[in-house]
């Protein structure tokens, strides 16, 4: 599990903003910009940092000491009204994004930084002629790259990192889009169709439909 250390600037949204990710999966330790930043991160030893709170004032300072004694990713929450205002400060971060963006946007940043510091033999999920290439965000089957949307990745990604285990519907909408998240569970069984229509063919069947609870990835023979 990645883990995340979210420095705040008096933003009473960073609780929220640390629920939101914990409940996708990740673990998350909240601090203060007045508290001594190096030693919360020897103590939590996270694998990415994430300031929240309108720009945050000392952000440039603190990314500065943050990259002189670690090689951690760094990534920015900015209120989208003080961009003008901010940018100057940003500029040691590796990316940021604003705080009216969706939680979806906001994942998939975070995963993208921090797959860049995974090692390479562990970015892989295969299975038979299916592969699915963490770091790249790339799928292909047969060698034939696959087209998905970023849900459909996160889907597959899902069911195929266990296979022959059985996700309900519900559980998969809960990792997938998130507790937030009040569609009905006949949003999974369309992405489910799209994704077999992409990765599935006469020579491979990937998903398996369980009746009356929801799916499983085919365990590799």
């Amino acid at each position: 599990m990645f883990r995340i250390l979210v420095i705040a600037a008096g933003n009473k949204s960073a609780a929220e903003l640390s629920s939101t990710l914990t409940r996708r999966g990740y673990s998350c330790s909240l601090a203060t910009d007045n508290q001594n930043i190096p030693d919360r991160i020897t103590e939590y030893a996270p694998d990415l940092i994430l300031f929240a709170g309108n720009g945050h004032p000392r952000i440039k300072e603190l990314t500065a000491q943050i990259k002189q004694e670690t090689d951690l990713p760094v990534i920015a929450l900015v209120d989208a009204d003080s961009l003008n205002t901010v940018d100057g400060r940003l500029d040691l971060v590796d990316d940021f994004v604003t705080s009216s963006a969706r939680a979806d946007e906001l994942e998939l940043r975070v995963k993208r930084l921090l797959l860049r510091t995974k090692s390479p033999g562990e970015e892989q999920i295969k299975n038979g002629d299916l592969i699915i290439d963490l770091g790249k965000y790339e799928v292909s089957v047969d060698r034939r790259p696959i087209l998905l949307t970023f849900k459909e990745y996160e889907l597959l990604k899902c069911l195929a990192g266990k296979p022959g285990h059985v996700f309900t519907r519900d559980a998969l909408l809960n990792k997938v889009w998130g507790y937030e998240y009040y569609g009905g569970d006949r949003t999974v069984d369309v992405h489910i169709k799209r994704l077999r229509s992409k990765i599935e063919d006469a020579n491979h069947t990937f998903i398996e439909t369980v009746r009356n609870i929801g799916y499983r990835f085919r365990a590799d023979d």
